[in-house]
């Protein structure tokens, strides 16, 4: 991603807010530009919950089948960001946070960046691409393999490790 643009958009898109604020309020009015605002970021706050509880379902439903909810969480991610952007004040804000808010674009964007998106998982057995368990275990040089003559079930009387008492 190219971050150099990130400053841009910090001076851009407050300057089109206000352009976009003069010549709403300029067509409807102060008083109901205002109130549009408020309108937007109450209903930015009921979406945000509807679809945030669903997709935190999802995800708990994906993870709970063994599957990686990598969709879901981006999913979760627009959504969030997409709350927050209604929140701001402002007509253009407001229009990507609802644009995020709903699933086909949300689903577009997923196809358009999902090539770029790499799953990790840090010390599980799972295949992401597969979806099954790895044969290669990612500490298999540490694993001391023993058969049933190199161990014994019984203790040692010689050991000066002292047995817990299991009561």
């Amino acid at each position: 991603m190219n971050f150099g643009i990130i400053p841009f958009l910090l001076l851009f898109i407050p300057i089109l807010e206000i352009a976009v604020f003069i010549l709403v309020g300029g067509q409807i009015g102060v008083i109901a530009t205002l109130g549009m605002i408020l309108v937007t970021a109450i209903l930015g706050s009921i979406l945000l919950r509807i679809q945030g509880f669903a997709t935190l379902n999802s995800i708990q439903m994906k993870a709970h089948s063994g599957e990686i909810p990598g969709k879901e969480m981006v999913s979760g991610v627009m959504i969030m960001i997409a709350g927050v952007l209604l929140l701001t004040p402002g007509f253009v804000t407001d229009a990507i946070g609802f644009l995020l808010f709903f699933p086909p674009f949300r689903h577009f964007l997923w196809s358009s960046i999902a090539s770029k998106v790499v799953i990790k998982t840090e010390g599980a057995f799972r295949n992401a691409q597969t979806g099954g368990y790895s044969q290669h275990h990612p500490y298999q040089e540490d694993v001391v393999d023993l058969d049933p003559s190199e161990y014994s079930e019984k203790g040692n009387p010689d050991t000066p490790w002292k047995p817990i008492d299991k009561e």
